[in-house]
């Protein structure tokens, strides 16, 4: 069980604080990571989303597919602390770009995919930037419990994922996937993913 590393008290997370601690003032400095929240949760979401999308990817190599980084931070290094804050049109463009790239060893086929993390396994299309450029993309969703896949056409016509949803990437006809292997990276990420 999870306890506060000032007090000893239980506390949802590892290595955290418990509620009374969290909102002392006193505590809170002494224990500045030097980052505003801002900061600490812009880059704590980062770090979730690369475990999720490495995730992914060492699931289709396993599947022997060939998979290629293609995200933004893969393909112009840096542009991610450029972006922060810039609200434009090429920005969103450029943040929106799908994860990985991935081909079928079998039938030859390529296909867009984009990672997300969600703790709570739900997803939608308003968690996607409205003028989403990549029409013909596949969100994996990555959880503690579940690997679940939709497109994004069927996020248009109004496809969630949603932790009861049926929608797993092993099911998917497009990625011929192994249910086991599945499996075993759903076992992954609840080892990653157990205290977030």
């Amino acid at each position: 069980m999870a306890s506060c590393i000032i007090c000893g008290s239980y506390t949802k997370f590892e290595k955290g604080l418990c509620y009374d601690c969290y909102y002392d003032k006193e505590n809170r400095k002494a224990l500045s990571t030097g980052m505003t929240d801002r900061e600490y949760h812009f880059r704590f979401s980062m770090i979730k989303g690369r475990i999720a999308e490495t995730l992914i990817q060492e699931l289709f190599l396993a599947l022997r597919y060939k998979v290629f980084k293609y995200g933004m931070e893969n393909t112009i290094p840096g542009i991610m602390e450029l972006l922060q804050g810039v609200e434009s049109p090429e920005a969103k463009e450029i943040s929106s770009m799908p994860d990985l790239v991935v081909q079928n060893p079998k039938t030859k086929l390529i296909h867009f995919i984009e990672v997300k993390f969600r703790a709570d396994g739900n997803f939608r299309r308003e968690d996607l930037a409205k003028e989403y450029p990549w029409k013909n993309a596949f969100i994996v969703v990555v959880s503690k419990k579940h690997i679940k896949c939709v497109s994004f056409v069927e996020l248009e016509r109004g496809v969630e994922i949603t932790p009861t949803s049926k929608n797993y990437l092993g099911d998917r006809k497009e990625f011929e996937t192994d249910r086991s292997i599945i499996i075993e990276f759903c076992e992954f990420a609840l080892d990653f993913f157990e205290s977030v």
